[in-house]
């Protein structure tokens, strides 16, 4: 969907998989990204699912995401727990990001996937943060998913959604772009 979007050169995805603990802290080291987004599984109590060494589930508290943030690059704009039962960490980082989106519920795969796409989709025809969450749950209920209620977004104190950009299209000079 961000090929097909207006300003699609101005959106640098970069994706990382079969993440581990210690692989989010490293990536976004690397990246310096305006933009993190956590797609995979979520627990009732809170927790991000990564992977451990192993390979196996490993739950990381709500507590351990919120002092990761706080140490990461004062880049990121936005996160985004595109994961069940998440709206607690999207709640928790408020404060130390301008914006975040957490799930209230368990979420299908098929209502994550296409949040995610049109939500990116419409932040790259330059709409705002509050314009491209409603599109995003506009495209749930299109789908006919039941889920168009799940996604929440969270906002810091004196941001305002409806006049916020992430993405400012090229034509507009001396502007860095954002990784997401």
């Amino acid at each position: 969907m961000i090929r097909k979007s207006k300003h699609r050169d101005s959106i640098d995805l970069q994706s990382r998989w079969a993440v581990r603990p210690l692989d989010v802290l490293q990536a976004i080291n690397e990246l310096n990204p305006a933009i993190v987004h956590f797609s995979g599984h979520g627990a009732v109590s809170s927790e991000l699912i990564l992977e451990n060494a192993d390979g196996n589930a490993k739950y990381i508290s709500k507590e351990a995401i919120v002092l990761s943030i706080m140490t990461l690059s004062d880049k990121i704009r936005l996160i985004i727990f595109n994961t069940c039962f998440s709206y607690e960490q999207a709640q928790a980082v408020i404060n130390h990001v301008d914006a975040s989106i957490g799930m209230t519920d368990s979420i299908s795969d098929n209502g994550a996937c296409s949040f995610a796409a049109q939500f990116y989709s419409s932040l790259g025809f330059g709409l705002s943060l509050q314009k491209a969450f409603d599109q995003a749950k506009a495209s749930l209920a299109l789908e006919n998913v039941s889920e168009k209620d799940i996604p929440f977004l969270y906002t810091k104190e004196g941001v305002d959604p409806d006049n916020y950009f992430i993405v400012i299209p090229k034509s507009q000079a001396d502007f860095s772009y954002p990784k997401v």
